[in-house]
């Protein structure tokens, strides 16, 4: 469990994140800005507490692999790599121009960190389960975290990747699903429902849970009973909010990429440093 503190430290990174994802999006004037908001706690607890990984060597062999399928959310983990020294903070301000290391969507040819290209929805999973049983069959006890967004689990090709590993024992796979109940163009409930996630990942042999995906220390506590759990591979369903932090972006239907102005921008920035002051004041 979390410490009081410690708690702390990551909702103050998981409100960095947020700024220079707002910072990095600004630049460039629009962007998938819901998806990319609703999945930072997860990659604050990630990067902030429980991965193994070395900014100064992104392919260290021993490693924990970070494969996030939703892969038009990665301005968030683009910020995030950045905060943790992967790369310069300036790279930020060339996101999805001409000649960056930052594409719109995550490219492991472009940019250190990122450990496998992502952004044709339904594939990462397949990718994570590969990863993880090479490991396996390789006696590694690297883990690997998979990061789904909702809509996408309506693609058949994650059920079927549900359905192989869980009959394959893989302990070492934990996947995280951003359940912000809303797609590209509308509410999940409204285009093609999902029902009851966790009961649907245990039927297909995983060990599930629900958590809050706003809650660090719930996020947290998953993830050590995932890793607890012999035998089985592991599903974390997020319950988020699309566009989550952003004044401008959280609340709205049709927040997945959006146009922003400079105004809009620095509105929402400030109000996220304000919460980031607030924090720091809580902390000391």
């Amino acid at each position: 469990m979390l410490t009081d503190n410690e708690m702390k430290e990551l909702e103050i990174f998981a409100t960095k994140i947020r700024i220079e994802t707002l910072k990095e999006l600004g630049y460039l004037g629009f962007g998938h800005i819901g998806g990319a908001m609703s999945i930072v706690e997860l990659l604050a607890v990630l990067y902030g507490k429980v991965m193994r990984y070395d900014p100064k060597n992104p392919k260290w062999e021993d490693r924990d692999w970070f494969v996030m399928s939703k892969g038009h959310a990665g301005p968030s983990l683009y910020a995030t790599l950045a905060l943790k020294g992967f790369f310069p903070m300036e790279w930020l301000k060339t996101l999805n121009r001409g000649g960056t290391d930052l594409p719109s969507h995550a490219d492991r040819n472009h940019t250190p960190g990122i450990d496998m290209s992502t952004g044709s929805l339904g594939q990462g999973i397949s990718m994570g389960i590969g990863i993880a049983l090479g490991h396996k069959m390789d006696n590694k006890e690297n883990y690997v975290y998979v990061l789904l967004g909702d809509g996408e689990c309506q693609e058949g090709q994650v059920w079927e990747g549900a359905l192989f590993a869980g009959n394959a024992g893989l302990d070492n796979l934990i996947v995280f699903i951003d359940y912000n109940k809303q797609q590209l163009d509308g509410y999940i409930d409204n285009i093609n429902p999902l029902g009851d996630l966790r009961k649907k990942w245990e039927e297909f042999g995983w060990h599930a849970q629900d958590v809050d995906g706003h809650n660090v220390m719930q996020i947290h506590e998953a993830i050590q009973r995932a890793k607890e759990t012999k035998g089985k591979s592991s599903v974390i369903v997020l319950h988020t909010i699309k566009g989550k932090g952003c004044t401008f972006a959280e609340g709205i239907e049709l927040n997945h990429h959006m146009k922003f102005n400079e105004e809009q921008i620095n509105d929402a920035i400030s109000a996220l440093q304000k919460e980031w002051e607030e924090k720091e004041r809580d902390l000391r």
